[in-house]
């Protein structure tokens, strides 16, 4: 009887793990990244991915597939950076990738989330007065975008992108929440440039400012504008998360 309770106890735990439905790396190793450089990178090797000098909080924006702004986390998770590489199960897919880093940080860091809707200051991306200054086009199949920076000359050029795209960039560019309301259907292609002021000089907010007038020149020149308003934002807000994973 005891033989068999054993047993018994052992097939239940076999038959639990192989029913976590979470999409997870077959392996993974974690170091703690002590350099303080502030350059980070991704790349990918046959059957893996490599993470160096990502911080904590970058690593829940890529798990959820979200911009910064919408991660609401303790403030030292920004500070806090490690160097990962985890191999993918075989069979993965891409568009489980995120889901196997949630896991990862769920099971290594402790991860708890929950999401909240809140309304936060931001931009609307309309159609300026003149209206839109380009067309639409053939959607083809080498669509996306690329962002250079030279000195202090941007440049941006969009290969039919929408306008729900654009907005998505101006988000990321800006930091901060841009929606799409200009009604414009479609895709466009098109190029944009815009001068910077000395990026060493003032501070952040100066820099913002300079950024964002620099920004709201060139899109001008298509037609379109950002203007304040009050948006609602999908929040990931962190409940709990440690300092130190679990060991390799």
């Amino acid at each position: 009887m005891g033989m068999r309770f054993v047993c018994l106890l052992l097939a239940a735990g076999a038959v639990y793990a192989q029913s976590d439905p979470r999409p997870a790396f077959e392996a993974a190793f974690i170091k703690a990244n002590t350099t303080a450089s502030g350059d980070s990178s991704t790349h990918g090797t046959k059957g893996q991915i490599v993470l160096v000098n990502q911080s904590l909080k970058r690593l829940v924006e890529r798990a959820y597939n979200v911009k910064p702004f919408q991660v609401a986390a303790p403030e030292w998770t920004e500070n806090v950076r490690f160097d990962i590489t985890a191999k993918y199960p075989e069979g993965a897919k891409n568009s489980d990738r995120p889901a196997m880093l949630r896991t990862l940080l769920e099971d290594r860091f402790k991860l708890a989330t929950h999401s909240e809707t809140r309304e936060l200051p931001g931009f609307a991306l309309v159609v300026a007065k003149g209206g839109l200054k380009i067309k639409p086009v053939e959607k083809g199949s080498d669509s996306g975008t690329s962002n250079n920076s030279s000195d202090n000359l941007e440049t941006f050029k969009a290969t039919t992108i929408s306008m729900q795209g654009f907005a998505d960039f101006l988000a990321r560019r800006l930091g901060s929440t841009v929606i799409d309301r200009t009604n414009s259907e479609g895709v466009y292609s098109f190029e944009l440039r815009w001068v910077l002021d000395d990026p060493s000089g003032g501070g952040a907010v100066d820099r913002e400012a300079g950024a964002f007038a620099a920004i709201q020149d060139a899109i001008a020149s298509i037609g379109l504008r950002l203007q304040a308003a009050k948006v609602p934002v999908e929040m990931i807000v962190v409940d709990r998360i440690e300092r130190v994973p679990t060991e390799n």
